[in-house]
Formats: structure tokens, sequence, C-alpha cells
């Protein structure tokens, strides 16, 4: 979901058995293909106050999924890094976003999901996490990751999303659906319980 358009030997990605436990690692840059083996993801979605969501839309060079617009990040936890230190991570990276662990919830700690385009395959578990931020900040987009970014109340996205406008991401439309049955209003959705993450997330 995170392969970047080319990225450092030097990151790895944490593959998963059937049952989500770790069985290796593999280095992000190459593990996207047309036989993608399941991995560790991410997916997060960065609310303000107002709830608006932040969404953003992928750079035109990504191996995976190019040019789609989607939620507002997603990435790889790193061997033994935990989920909310992958997602501080990649906010900061790609967005120029500090978040806070405090600031960060899981919501759908059991998704994962295939799918493919233009003959690449992502093939992921990837638990969904929200990010509550104190206000819409200025982002500082990183351009090999990010084309673009706006913010969105959560209503007209979820609304533009379920009605199957084009231009969205596979993973996103999945993981609407998902959110939507939790309510309407993010702010009351309950935490997900983390003992039924993938094994390899339940990290301390």
């Amino acid at each position: 979901m995170t392969a970047s358009t080319g990225g450092s030997a030097s990151e790895l990605v944490v593959l998963l058995d059937p049952a989500g436990r770790a069985v290796g690692t593999a280095a992000k840059a190459g593990v996207h293909h047309a036989d993608t083996p399941l991995h560790l993801a991410f997916s997060c979605y960065v609310l303000d106050p107002q709830g608006r969501l932040l969404v953003t839309r992928r750079a035109l060079g990504k191996t995976t999924f190019p040019a789609l617009w989607t939620n507002s990040l997603c990435g790889h936890p790193a061997p033994g890094e935990t989920l909310v230190d992958a997602v501080c991570r990649r906010a900061r990276d790609e967005l120029g976003l500090h978040i806070r662990a405090a600031q960060v919830e899981l919501v759908l700690p059991e998704f994962g999901y295939r799918a493919e385009m233009d003959g690449v395959v992502e093939h992921e578990l990837c638990p969904v996490l929200v990010a509550r931020v104190d206000r819409g900040p200025d982002l500082r987009l990183e351009r090999a990751e990010v084309a673009a970014s706006d913010w969105m109340p959560w209503l007209r996205f979820a609304g533009a999303v379920l009605a199957q406008e084009p231009g969205w991401s596979p993973w996103c439309r999945q993981q609407v659906r998902l959110l939507h049955d939790l309510g309407p209003d993010p702010g009351d959705w309950p935490v997900g319980q983390a003992r039924r993450l993938p094994p390899a997330a339940r990290l301390r």
C-alpha cells in the first residue's frame, strides 16, 4: 500500500502466514509485484475537531495504485515497530504531520484485503487506526508519496466513497463500508480490541 517509487533496500516489511503470524521480512522496494506475499500494514484516518478527514492523493509515480485518492496515510510497520509508532513515523515523513501516540486509536483490528492494479498486487493484513488531531494543521507533503491533500467533512467523504464515485483506492472503499457500520460520527466509534490484531501486530 505504501511502496514508493523506489524505496530504500534497508526498509523491511513483515511477512505473514495466513494466521497473521510473522514468518520473515522482505525489502519494501521489491515486495510488491504480481504475486505479492501477505504482509503487515496499517491504514490511518486523520480527523480534526470539526470532523473533517484528511484525504490524500497518491503520487503518480508510486509502484502501487498511483494517482488514486485515499485515506490520510498508509504504511508498513518495520520489524519490531508498533502500529502506533509506525503511524507517527509515517505521518511525519509523508505529510510533515506530528501526531502524538495518545492521539491514535485502533478501530478495525482485523481488516485485510487483496487488490490488483496494472499487474501489481497488494496483499495485506492492514489494521485501521484513527488519529484525532487538535486542528487541521499545515502539511509538508513528500511529493514522491503524496501528490495532493484535502480536508473533507466525514459524511461527504463517506458518501462519495460509498456511492462508488471513481478514483478512490480499493482498500479505502472496503474500509469505509466497515467504518460506516460503526456509526455516522467518528467521535462515537468504539475503540477496537487489540487482542483481535494479527499476532505480528500485538507489540507493546
